[in-house]
């Protein structure tokens, strides 16, 4: 605060101000006389506030502030009430950050008052605007002030192009003092043409070339032009082609029906993202806006609030885990069996989510990967001109290149005989030279002897001089030319463009009179609309605090009525399940009992221990023949192993071929050697 209070009475005792405050007297000033000191600060920006605060209503004082900084576009750290209630009342810490933010951004802040008198639109209910004659009255209104932002875009431009009119001035001055002196020359030229001979001929084959050398400039820019887009259009043909080649191989050996199955595939997934994946995110992020937007709207909170709200967290907390504990406790097998479907489903949705923020993950990295190789190409072409070859193309870039090489073998043959020739021409040349100096020698020698030396220097100096005059007259004749035609098309332009702002300007002055009568009526219209609105809007504000306040005791109260009329509900449910029990188990009828659940758990519990029984049984005769089993698996194991090795010996005495005979009888095999 007191760095605010230094800042500002520094500002005040400035100019234009020249207040002599010091820090004590400026933070004794009564309300009155600080919000006097506010409104001398806001006349500095706008003079339209340039007024005795003690000559009007402190409210009409109070809207008039407010108006003048939301034109201004001041962020107020309180809430609107407590802002205007500040303002009323001149409240010091309302008050100065205020005039600290206006000292701060005052030559901006005086910019903005001066556009806000011409661009802040005039507010016409939707009744009186029905009127014609006032709808064509709004829409001149609006079509100005869309003149008045374009010639104020223009102003500025020309203000920051560095432009003064003085200069400006200066510079018509002596363009029209050259403007004379030209004049005075072409007439002087004019006077010199007349005496020749088929002059107007020769003004006109001039003009003709001219106009020649004009066109040429722009036919040669538009074939520069041309080739520019024929360029393009290769290279985008390149590129379709290029496309186009990435599609073919992607397609080679896939049938009709691996496309129509990978488009479905793809469909699939797009729908899924589309109907699923991204509303759900969507959803989210509303959601977090809605909290976001309900933490910013509720009032600061202490720390009492605090603890209240982390008590009910607690409480509810509390509540849910009775919920789930007698959920746990009551365990219907129904239940459970739904517990093993929704865990799966929970699982495959889980995948499903994941399989989809893996494909977005892939298609963002192709799309940055793709990006990156676009970039590569690019710096490709800017390295060596042209795109990157590949295939077919590099092949056909290669023998076009053997055939360059061919060509520049021949012409730096070419290039070695044309040296050879240099050199026999320069030595040519010095031998000429050595001649003509001594011819030179010989005819200074030949001059002085008949007294007239320096004759040929002078001759040549001569043909020189006339040369360059030739050729100094004729540039001079061109640029007299093009300063005449360039005198008459800046006249031709100046003449257009009075002509075409003399209705401009006239259409312009009657118009400005009626803008100042529209102004000075939306000012009182503004002013007595802003006083109602300052009270419509300190009623409305208190009517949306009782509604905020009702509407959460109301969904409280709703909250409290569907948790307690579910609570009924499970409460009935399990009372019927109850009274349906008793009825069985005291019913007379046998078919009615077997539906009681004790009946079906006693049933269940018998049927468990006969088959438990069962399995003890077939448990104690296992254990009994386990013994006699085993042995007689290792005895089938030792007579698998004499066959095969009486197997393996019969296979090898028949490889033998010899006298040996084997007989066969029903009881034995024995073997005769």
């Amino acid at each position: 605060m007191s760095e605010q209070l230094k800042f500002i009475v520094e500002q005040l005792n400035k100019e234009p101000f020249k207040r002599s405050y010091n820090l004590i007297s400026f933070d004794s000033l009564e309300p009155l006389h600080l919000l006097q000191v506010l409104n001398d600060v806001l006349a500095e920006i706008n003079p339209q506030n340039k007024l005795d605060i003690r000559e009007e209503a402190p409210d009409a004082t109070a809207m008039r502030m407010m108006n003048e900084l939301r034109v201004l576009k001041y962020k107020p750290s309180d809430d609107p009430s407590t802002f205007r209630q500040g303002i009323v009342a001149g409240v010091k810490p309302v008050i100065y950050p205020i005039l600290v933010w206006l000292f701060q951004k005052m030559g901006e802040l005086k910019k903005r008052a001066y556009l806000a008198r011409f661009l802040v639109k005039l507010e016409i209910p939707g009744e009186i605007i029905q009127d014609n004659d006032v709808n064509d009255a709004y829409t001149q209104y609006e079509e100005m002030v869309e003149q008045f932002k374009i010639l104020h875009k223009e102003s500025t431009s020309l203000k920051s192009s560095g432009f003064s009119t003085t200069e400006i001035r200066k510079d018509i001055t002596q363009m029209e003092e050259e403007k004379d002196q030209l004049n005075k020359r072409i007439e002087r030229l004019k006077k010199k043409v007349e005496s020749v001979p088929n002059s107007e001929k020769m003004l006109d084959i001039a003009r003709n070339f001219r106009k020649e050398q004009d066109r040429e400039t722009a036919l040669g820019q538009q074939r520069q032009d041309q080739k520019n887009q024929l360029h393009h259009s290769e290279q985008r043909l390149q590129r379709i082609s290029h496309q186009l080649k990435d599609l073919k191989q992607s397609t080679v050996g896939a049938s009709a029906d691996g496309l129509i199955k990978k488009l479905e595939e793809e469909n699939k997934v797009n729908s899924y993202l589309c109907t699923e994946k991204l509303p759900k995110e969507i959803e989210a992020r509303r959601k977090a806006c809605r909290d976001l937007e309900h933490v910013v709207n509720e009032p600061a909170m202490g720390q009492s609030d605090l603890d209240q709200i982390n008590e009910e967290i607690k409480a509810v907390n509390a509540e849910v885990n009775g919920l789930i504990e007698k959920r746990m406790m009551r365990n219907d097998p129904v239940d459970d069996k739904f517990a093993l479907f929704r865990q799966q489903a929970s699982i495959i949705a889980r995948k499903k989510e994941a399989a989809a923020e893996t494909l977005s993950d892939a298609k963002d990295d192709v799309q940055q990967h793709q990006q990156e190789l676009d970039e590569k190409r690019e710096a490709a072409k800017g390295f060596q001109g042209g795109e990157v070859l590949k295939g077919d193309e590099f092949k056909r870039y290669v023998n076009k290149l053997r055939g360059k090489s061919t060509v520049y073998k021949k012409k730096r043959q070419e290039l070695a005989e044309l040296r050879a020739e240099y050199g026999v021409l320069s030595r040519t040349d010095e031998i000429l030279k050595q001649r003509n100096d001594q011819i030179r020698q010989h005819l200074a020698a030949v001059e002085a002897k008949k007294g007239i030396a320096g004759y040929h220097d002078t001759q040549e100096e001569l043909e020189k001089v006339s040369t360059l005059k030739s050729e100094l007259d004729e540039v001079k004749g061109k640029t007299l030319e093009d300063i005449s035609e360039m005198v008459q098309k800046l006249n031709t332009k100046i003449a257009a463009k009075k002509s075409a702002l003399a209705p401009v300007i006239k259409e312009l002055r009657p118009l400005r009179q009626q803008h100042q009568e529209i102004q000075q009526l939306y000012d009182d219209k503004k002013t007595t609309y802003d006083t109602m609105a300052a009270g419509f809007e300190s009623n409305r504000s208190k009517l949306e605090q009782d509604v905020r306040v009702l509407r959460e005791e109301c969904i409280q109260e709703e909250s409290r009525f569907h948790y307690l009329n579910c609570m009924r509900r499970v409460i009935e449910i399990q009372q019927q399940r109850v009274a349906d029990e008793m009825k069985a188990y005291t019913s007379s009828d046998p078919v009615e009992r077997k539906k009681a659940f004790r009946d079906q758990y006693t049933r269940k519990i018998q049927e468990q221990e006969n088959l438990g029984k069962s399995l003890r049984e077939k448990q104690k005769a296992v254990k009994e023949s386990h013994g006699p089993s085993m042995k007689q698996m290792k005895m089938w194991k030792d007579f698998q192993t004499l066959m095969d090795c009486k197997k393996d010996c019969f296979l090898q005495q028949g490889q033998e071929k010899d006298s040996s005979q084997v007989i066969r009888d029903d009881a034995e095999d024995r073997l005769v050697l």
